[in-house]
Parts: C-alpha cells; sequence; structure tokens
C-alpha cells in the first residue's frame, strides 16, 4: 500500500462572528492509497497557515512540505512517519502549528490504518475502557450572569449533567467574574460546573479568583493564566482549592512534556486536532504515571469529536468529554454519523477507522480553498 494523493481542503461558514470559537472554519487532509483507500484528519489551526504546511514545496532536508514526505510510502508506518515529519520540519514546526499539521496527518493515517484493517482506532490504540462517557456541554459565557443562568437552563434541559463556560466576558472585573459564575451555577442547580477563564489572569489574582469561585463548586478553573506560564501553573496548582485543568493549546508531547514533569496540572486537556493519535497515547500514558486526569478538548467538529472519543475511551480515568454545543453547521453537519451527547452520555464508535463518514455534499458547499 502507498499514498498516492494528499488532498488538503478549507470549509468555512459564511457567518463569521468575532467571537473565540474554532468551529466556524476547519482545515481537512485526506490521504488516498493506491488500493483505494481514504484516511480523513482534521487541525484546529489557522486552515490557511496549515495548508500551506501541507502544501510547501522542498526548501532543504530539514524544511519541506509534509505532502512530499508523504506521496509514495506505506501509510501504516505512523510512527516512523511521524518521526518524519517532525525531523523534515525542524526548521518551522516543533511545538506550534507545525505539529497541527503533522496532527491532521497523523488523524488521517490512523483512520486509513482502521479501515485497512477494518478495527476501529480505539482497538488499534490498545482497547476501550468506556462504552460511553459522560459528556459536558461547551459553550462561551453569556455577556452577564443572568445571560449565563439562562444558557445553563438550556443545557441542563438539553440533558446534560455537566455545563463548561469560557471566555469573554471573563476576566473584565472581579465583580463581573463572579456575576458570571454564580449565574451559571444559579442555572445549573446541581449539575457539574466548569469555568474556562480563557488566560486572562496573572497568578495571584487567578489564586483570589479561585478562593472566589470554590464556594460555586466548580469540577475545575481552566486556563486561568498564559498558555506557556508554567511556573505559575506549578504555583498555582499547589494553592488553588479549585482543581487546575489546562492543555488545549499545546502541541505535541514536547508542548505537553514540561507540564507533565513539574505535575502542573490536576486535569490534561489534550485536543487530538493538535496533537495527533500518535503523541496524544504517548501524553496518555505520561500522564497517567504522573498520576493526573486526561478530558479531551474538542470545539471544532464531528471529525475531532470522533477521534476525541476513541482516544479518551482507552485513558483509565477519563470521566468527562468535551462536547461542543455552538450552534455551527461545522460542529454539527460535516459528517454523515451526529458526534454528540444523548442524555448527558457520548457512544464512543465502533466502525473502523474513525467510525464516521464526510458529507461530501457538505464539503462542497462549504469549501473555501483545495490543494492535493
Amino acid at each position: 500500500m502507498k499514498i498516492t494523493e494528499v488532498v488538503c481542503q478549507i470549509l468555512r461558514i459564511p457567518n463569521i462572528t468575532a467571537k473565540t470559537a474554532s468551529s466556524q472554519d476547519s482545515v481537512l487532509v485526506r490521504v488516498r492509497t493506491d488500493d483505494g483507500l481514504e484516511g480523513v484528519g482534521e487541525a484546529d489551526s489557522s486552515p490557511e497557515v496549515v495548508k500551506a504546511i501541507v502544501d510547501a514545496p522542498f526548501s532543504h532536508n530539514i524544511a519541506c512540505g509534509l505532502r512530499q514526505l508523504l506521496v509514495g510510502v506505506n501509510p501504516l508506518d505512523h510512527e516512523r512517519l511521524w518521526q518524519t515529519m517532525y525531523r523534515r520540519t525542524m526548521y518551522f514546526g516543533r511545538t506550534a502549528v507545525g505539529i497541527t499539521a503533522m496532527a491532521a496527518v497523523d488523524m488521517a493515517l490512523w483512520d486509513l490504518k482502521g479501515k485497512a484493517f477494518g478495527q476501529p482506532i480505539h482497538r488499534l490504540l490498545g482497547g476501550k475502557q468506556h462504552d460511553r462517557i459522560r459528556g459536558y456541554a461547551s459553550i462561551l459565557f453569556g455577556r452577564d450572569g443572568k445571560a449565563t443562568a439562562d444558557i445553563a437552563r438550556r443545557w441542563v434541559g438539553e440533558g446534560y449533567t455537566a455545563v463548561k463556560f469560557g471566555w469573554e466576558p471573563m476576566g473584565t472585573s472581579e465583580a463581573v467574574d463572579i456575576d458570571l459564575v454564580r449565574g451559571a451555577r444559579d442555572g445549573l442547580g446541581d449539575a457539574t460546573l466548569l469555568i474556562d477563564a480563557g488566560c486572562v489572569y496573572d497568578a495571584r489574582t487567578a489564586l483570589r479568583r479561585a478562593h472566589a469561585f470554590a464556594e460555586y463548586r466548580p469540577e475545575w478553573f481552566e486556563e486561568p493564566l498564559r498558555e506557556d506560564d508554567i511556573d505559575g501553573y506549578v504555583w498555582l496548582r499547589d494553592r488553588s482549592p479549585v482543581p487546575i485543568a489546562a492543555g488545549e493549546g499545546e502541541c505535541g508531547r514536547e508542548s505537553f512534556r514540561p507540564f507533565i514533569d513539574r505535575r502542573a496540572l490536576d486535569v490534561y486537556q489534550v485536543d487530538l486536532s493538535r496533537c495527533g493519535f500518535t503523541d496524544a497515547a504517548y501524553i496518555r500514558a505520561r500522564v497517567e504515571e504522573a498520576g493526573g486526569r486526561l478530558c479531551n478538548h474538542c470545539y471544532t467538529s464531528p471529525l475531532t469529536a470522533a477521534a476525541s472519543l476513541h482516544w479518551l475511551s482507552t485513558c483509565r480515568d477519563a470521566f468527562l468529554f468535551e462536547d461542543c454545543v455552538e450552534d455551527s453547521p461545522l460542529r454539527h453537519e460535516l459528517t454523515v454519523e451526529k458526534v454528540q451527547s444523548v442524555g448527558g452520555w457520548i457512544e464512543v464508535p465502533d466502525r473502523p477507522g474513525l467510525g464516521v463518514t464526510l458529507d461530501e455534499g457538505f464539503v462542497k458547499k462549504y469549501l473555501v480553498a483545495e490543494s492535493g
């Protein structure tokens, strides 16, 4: 079996708004072989930048576009191909967008491998430990506490027993922040509350907020600090009355390594569209060895949601699944199969590969760029 094509497609919905939501566009990587198989992957990053990394011509031995490295090789050698891609992109990759492009390729290679062997990816990863996982509705804060309470009631009414609120307008002031969290708790009742600050605080302010939020019983306090502040996370986690979660912006094992080595977090959030299955398997083993908890990050499409389910189901202590509930057609209609919680729980796919099928009509409708 040999790779014959690496197709890169950018999809974008027409009504993009100024909010922190990556379910408004997507970059797909489709890896095709000489025996008619296709694997599909996705990156959560700037689509045009990822496409440039896939499309780039050879510059020199450690600055090479991904397509040139992949065509003509056996797609089943995912570990060797990951190492090749990492080595040959050293001058523009390593821990950022180069890794997200590799992650999309890696996801496609695992999807293709599952189809080649007729097995779901979770079995190729070593076997699932959960048939279903409790989903939490992941959504942005309302404009204030009252609006946030209304959003909470909506998703509890839809059957979710856990809801996460995040980003703007959190960080505006202490009064605004407490109003948002109080509103979330009022709307949720006894349901699980998760708070995503969106990287808005310094460490001391984050600690004050953690104490202020504690009475509202959040399950975790996510990304209170900027993503690169590892020292700050170590300091905060040792003092916070609320568990600290982070990791969604980390790209691959090298990004996660210092967080794990220093026990900087309580919950490590791994995005398959930034890490790929190959590195996510390594991160899983390291975090479990270090005694941390694992959760997925996913705010894009059902493609990455399915990938996240395969990986998270193999995590020994998986306890929650991030289920983006943004009202975006890209989140809900990219695949024929629906990948969403029902009654507060989400099922792990058991079909070969990712277990989902692209809706080609949807792809054609929202396609804005293609190469390959």
